[in-house]
């Protein structure tokens, strides 16, 4: 059905002159022995008044580029995935760290439980004062600190990944909110433009050169492009709603005026794209990060098998009839070897598993690469299609069916056929172009790559 086959249709930048082509349906399917009033009202069809939809994007169309800016610089996401990386470099400086010193007080008493019971009149009674400090086996704290080193830098790129998702998906956002946009002023502009077609045949049909089937058609057209008008408007305000989320921008600020799409050429081919993604890509950095740590915590389970050590030391002060007590103390303290192995095997199997976990996300990403290289380039072709073919080919067949239609050789349904045509092909090209720039814009997710 042509009503279907609009609201699903999409629309794009192109060369046709779809306004000019409708104009001449207002202008010369009016006959000539019409009213001049008839006449008048055609002859205006040539510049059709700004409709108040059109009236709301005035504004200054804010740049793509202007809000990335805005969205690295405020969104939560960002800033909380920047928070943890920052909260992450600490943690190797309390790895290495030696663990916290122990100092005790004493007081022994002789003869009774009283404090201080004995302290001048037994050899025994005495106050003393202690320090106690652990000591890990050499190289331990060296690893500790080297694990949570690697899981800062982990960290580090999953930052990056936050921050390059949340660019793309604002990314994919602006192109369709530039689309509604656009594809929203088009069909007012097509509707008001569709009013003079309606007119024209009522004009013929009250002279007894049309049927009132044609005016119904045409009354039925333009009752599917308010539909399409109002679903717009809806969709349109999600898409903002959505925006100003990304932004953290109040949802009751201003409205987001998209400026419009460009077709962006794509300067890289499939090789150099998927090298760049082994060498850019977030993901892969982060699993090769992860790998990095379970390899050192190997290392540290190996070590772990060595003992760690104790010193400690004691003063004790006694009365003033005896000497003083000096005792220092060196401990140490022995690792359960069957949980030592145990702890050995968990960080082996992690290691391995990270292995693992690093060729499937570089697959993952490779695989995502290669098909939005695809689908961008796929895109490019229909474009050109689109452009070189169908929409000149679809004007030429309007203008015949109005010249048929003008002559009496051709039914209005044809000559509304070819109206349609011509919108929906102007839609798909611009449908086409969104799905061009987004998969571009996923490339530049995929492979840290800033396209022109």
């Amino acid at each position: 059905m042509q009503s279907t086959y609009l609201s699903r249709s999409l629309f794009g930048c192109t060369g046709i002159s779809l306004i000019s082509v409708a104009v001449l349906v207002g202008t010369m399917v009016l006959p000539a022995k019409g009213a001049a009033q008839q006449t008048g009202k055609s002859q205006q069809s040539a510049s059709p008044p700004e409709s108040s939809g059109m009236a709301e994007h005035a504004g200054k169309p804010t740049s793509l580029r202007e809000l990335i800016q805005e969205a690295e610089q405020k969104n939560p996401q960002i800033a909380a995935s920047f928070h943890a990386w920052q909260a992450s470099r600490n943690v190797p400086k309390q790895a290495s760290a030696l663990p916290e010193t122990q100092l005790s007080v004493q007081q022994f008493s002789v003869g009774s439980p009283r404090p201080f019971a004995g302290y001048s009149n037994s050899d025994f009674a005495y106050i003393g004062f202690g320090a106690s400090q652990d000591i890990p086996y050499p190289g331990k704290r060296q690893l500790r600190a080297s694990v949570a080193e690697h899981e800062a830098a982990s960290m580090k790129a999953q930052t990056d990944s936050v921050r390059r998702t949340v660019v793309g998906n604002l990314r994919m956002v602006y192109f369709r909110l530039a689309y509604i946009q656009q594809t929203l002023g088009v069909l007012q502009r097509s509707d008001e433009l569709l009013n003079q077609v309606q007119e024209a045949s009522e004009a013929r049909y009250r002279v007894g050169q049309g049927n009132q089937q044609d005016v119904l058609k045409a009354q039925l057209q333009h009752t599917k492009i308010l539909q399409e008008i109002a679903h717009h408007h809806q969709e349109e305000g999600l898409l903002e709603a959505q925006i100003k989320q990304v932004l953290g921008r109040p949802q009751e600020s201003a409205d987001i005026v998209a400026e419009s799409l460009a077709l962006r050429a794509l300067p890289y081919t499939a090789a150099e794209l998927l090298q760049k993604a082994r060498e850019q890509n977030p993901d892969v950095h982060s699993k090769q990060a992860s790998i990095r740590q379970q390899e050192t915590q190997v290392e540290l389970a190996h070590k772990n098998f060595r003992p760690d050590f104790n010193v400690q030391y004691n003063y004790e002060h006694t009365g003033s009839q005896t000497r003083d007590y000096y005792m220092a103390t060196f401990g140490i303290r022995l690792p359960n070897r069957g949980r030592q192995k145990a702890e050995l095997a968990e960080a082996q199997e992690n290691q391995e598993r990270a292995r693992q976990e690093l060729d499937a996300e570089s697959q993952r990403v490779l695989s995502e690469v290669q098909q939005q290289f695809v689908r961008a380039k796929t895109s490019e072709d229909r474009l050109k299609i689109y452009s070189d073919g169908l929409v000149p080919q679809s004007e030429a067949t309007f203008q015949s069916a109005l010249s048929a239609y003008q002559s009496n050789k051709q039914d209005f349904e044809s000559l509304l056929s070819g109206f349609v045509d011509v919108l929906n092909l102007d839609l798909e090209y611009r449908n086409e172009l969104v799905e061009h720039e987004s998969a571009l814009a996923e490339l530049e997710r995929l492979t840290g790559v800033d396209l022109p």
